[in-house]
């Protein structure tokens, strides 16, 4: 189970970095919730699709440095640069982690500072 959801996780982050947002939608539970530690919290699909179209007007670029499974969960450590309001690139680092129910993401609890250390 735990390396199937590596597998369903790494292709939903390879939808994102394609643009492909309904694609990534399709790993997620209808009531998918995803907890943004320190700032905001998204609840079900919908919620996450109007996130998507404004934070995802150019598909981020992610690098993945380290998966994690164990039993429901699947944390991710790694690298994104996406636009903010103004257009700029921005590099974060971020500590994603994923619970799955029944093959599907249900839950992210994100980590996300920016990376001011270059």
């Amino acid at each position: 189970m735990n390396s199937n959801n590596k597998t369903i996780l790494e292709k939903a982050n390879a939808a994102i970095t394609e643009g492909d947002y309904e694609g990534f939608l399709s790993f997620c539970t209808d009531d998918t919730e995803w907890i943004f530690v320190g700032d905001k919290t998204l609840r079900g699909k919908e919620a996450v699709r109007q996130y998507m179209a404004i934070a995802y007007m150019e598909a981020p670029k992610f690098m993945v440095e380290n998966l994690i499974a164990e039993g429901e969960l699947v944390t991710a450590l790694g690298k994104i640069s996406m636009k903010d309001e103004d257009g700029k690139m921005v590099d974060y680092l971020y500590c994603d982690v994923w619970r799955f129910r029944d093959g599907k993401m249900a839950e992210l609890k994100a980590f996300v500072i920016e990376n001011k250390s270059r």
